[in-house]
């Protein structure tokens, strides 16, 4: 009769995702997944498989919490340009109030594992994915409500403001103050958000 686990199997990927979220998956040893999990290297394979096995859990389970983040805090009736600017600059907040600066577990996968990491590339691009939909139902509900131009592109808008998002993170993780990323989420929605589009 196979043995039942004795571990919390979300606390040991919630665990892992630490450990990968700081040193990054080379410079990760099984050991520190032992350390950091509190289980042993037998209980850990035969869980996940392997370190891969353990990395794709995390990165999923981070993915998974990341959108649905992102997601929640674009709900809400409040015009597009405020709800857009409170998640950029929350985005901003939480990069460079980490004193660890970490960075984005998804940002920094796309740096270090792809585009060779089929697993990996497939999670990252899912959640870029997610996050372009929730920022375009927002946009497209901006154009119907006359906060965009009719003729708004909002899917490539959405792909602007998703890229913004990476990029304040790396910008962040290299150490960008506040200010200076404050400073472009307010460029990039002057652009989302410019009156007079006949000058593009």
């Amino acid at each position: 009769m196979a043995r039942t686990r004795e571990f919390d199997t979300d606390a040991v990927v919630d665990a892992a995702i630490g450990v990968f979220w700081r040193k990054g998956y080379a410079a990760t040893s099984i050991q520190d997944l032992v350390e950091a999990t509190g289980i042993g290297r037998g209980s850990l394979y035969a869980a996940f498989g392997s370190k891969d096995g353990l990395y794709e859990a995390a990165l999923a389970r981070y993915a998974e919490q990341s959108t649905s983040d992102v997601a929640a805090r674009l709900e809400g009736a409040a015009p597009a340009r405020d709800v857009l600017r409170d998640l950029l600059l929350y985005i901003v907040d939480t990069t460079v109030t980490d004193p660890e600066r970490r960075g984005c577990l998804i940002t920094n996968t796309a740096t270090e594992r792809l585009p060779h990491d089929r697993v990996a590339a497939r999670v990252v691009g899912g959640a870029f994915d997610r996050n372009a939909v929730a920022v375009t139902a927002v946009l497209r509900r901006a154009r119907e409500r006359g906060e965009l131009p009719p003729d708004a592109d909002v899917t490539a808008m959405a792909d602007l403001v998703v890229t913004t998002i990476q990029g304040l993170r790396v910008q962040g993780k290299a150490g960008a103050d506040r200010r200076r990323l404050a400073t472009v989420v307010d460029l990039v929605l002057s652009v989302l958000f410019i009156q007079d589009r006949s000058s593009l």
